[in-house]
Order: structure tokens, then sequence, then C-alpha cells
């Protein structure tokens, strides 16, 4: 069999995972907190036809000659650049401009989230639609370890978050109080972070998780921006050239199985 038809349907495969990709990402152009996908090509071993030569006293040197087979996937990255905020003007929409990510907790599960969509319980404490706890500074030092939940009271006149991530509010009696602070936590590698569905993320061993959570506006993290959110980085349009690009490059790997197809059966007919 000809070495061009199996180089075309390693082609026509990283298309499709291309293309899958790229689906996802439109599907979730507006979904707070969203971080789109990229795909990255590599080629594949080469078979050596003839080696290298060095140069003679009378003869120039010459180089190998390799015929290559094909490629294969070389990475599929998740890209943290900073979504466009949108204005909602609800007190518990919280958008971040900067590095780090909200810390949510369910049970002894913790994961981490850009999307700042949360709700109070019935009890006062902050969540995300899933019901999971945001979690806040203990005493504004708070490890991973650490468990502690932002709580209003039921009977408080009025609330406000602050760009550092302050959660005040106004008693029963008018007082002014302080709930709690916002925690974030920093990677050095966002993008060793994996998906773990509903706009969250778990850590993994190649994130560089800051082992102390920090408050905002605070060791080069973000500020916290009330009463709106970060949606989604996917830019359609460059979604769209490249939707474009992978279907004419799955097209093109089509075209080289046909014709090696087409060369098989005129060495077939030969015989006639």
């Amino acid at each position: 069999m000809l070495r061009s038809m199996y180089a075309g349907i390693s082609g026509m495969k990283n298309f499709q995972t291309k293309l899958d990709v790229i689906g996802n990402n439109i599907a979730n152009v507006n979904t707070s907190g969203f971080k789109k996908g990229r795909v990255t090509f590599q080629d594949m071993m080469s078979q050596m036809t003839s080696g290298a030569q060095g140069p003679s006293a009378t003869r120039g040197g010459v180089n190998p000659a390799q015929v290559g087979l094909g490629s294969q996937l070389g990475s599929i990255d998740n890209i943290h650049t900073q979504g466009f905020r949108q204005t909602t003007n609800s007190a518990l929409d919280f958008a971040l401009e900067g590095d780090g990510m909200f810390v949510v907790k369910d049970g002894d599960s913790t994961f981490f989230t850009r999307a700042g969509n949360f709700y109070l319980d019935e009890d006062g404490f902050i969540v995300n639609p899933q019901g999971f706890y945001l979690q806040g500074l203990n005493d504004r030092s708070a490890d991973n370890s650490g468990d502690f939940r932002i709580q209003i009271p039921n009977d408080a006149q009025s609330f406000s978050v602050q760009t550092d991530g302050t959660v005040n509010f106004v008693d029963a009696d008018g007082n002014p109080d302080v709930a709690g602070q916002i925690a974030l936590a920093n990677f050095s590698n966002p993008a060793g972070l994996e998906k773990a569905g509903g706009n969250l993320f778990l850590n993994s061993a190649n994130a560089g998780l800051n082992p102390v959570y920090v408050a905002p506006e605070s060791d080069g993290t973000a500020k916290v921006v009330s009463g709106a959110l970060e949606m989604s980085n996917v830019d359609l349009a460059e979604e769209f050239t490249e939707m474009i690009t992978a279907q004419r490059g799955f097209q093109a790997n089509t075209r080289i199985i046909t014709t090696s197809d087409e060369i098989l059966q005129e060495l077939v007919n030969l015989k006639r």
C-alpha cells in the first residue's frame, strides 16, 4: 500500500479532532468564565531513504533523504487569556481582572473557576450555581486545607464587595461589619488545569498551584469587579477562520487518499 494513503488518514483524524475543539469553542461562545481550546499538530516519524554523507576530498556532502509518514496530535491547549467583561449590575456577579481563580468547595473536593455568577443560599452563604461554597480567607491567611465560607446574615440591610474581595454588610441595627474576604488561587501554569465541566477546573500536577490562597489585588492577583461577569474568551471570527482551515485540510487529505486509490487501481489494471 502507498505511504501517502496512511499519511492522509492521519491528517484526517487530526483535523477531525481540531473540528471537535473548534465546535466546543463555538458552543461556549457565551459561557461565562470559559477558556477556549487550541489544537497543535506534529509531524510523525520519517522513513530514511538515504542517510547523510559528509564531504570528502573530492566530493561535497550529501543531505539525508527522508519520507514523512503523516502527522500526529501535538497538544490540546487551554488558552487562559482575559475574557471580555459584561456588566450585569448584580451584586453577587464577580469578574476578575487579572490573574487568579475563585475557589469553591463541595465537601472535600476543591474546584477553581473564573465564572463569577454566585448566589446566596438559605443560610446566607455565597455559593455557585451548583451549590458549591465560595471560599474566603480564614483570618486572611487560609491555606489549601482551610474551609472558610463567607456568610451574610439573613437580617443584613445591605452588602457590597470591594475590589480587594472584602465583603461588607450592614447589620439589622445599621452597623457596618465584614463577612469575610474572597480567596483567590494563583497558578504559575493555568494551562495545566483540567476542565471538570460546569465552568470548573481541577488542579493537576503541572498547574503550579501556589500552596497559599491569597487576597485579590495582592501578590499579583486580579481585582474583583462586582456587578459584572467575565465572559468567554472565544473570538468567533478566529474560530470561523480556523474552521475553514480545518475543513480545507480535511478535504485535501481525502483527496490524497482518493489519488492514492486511483494509482493503486492503475497498478491493478496493468495485468489486463
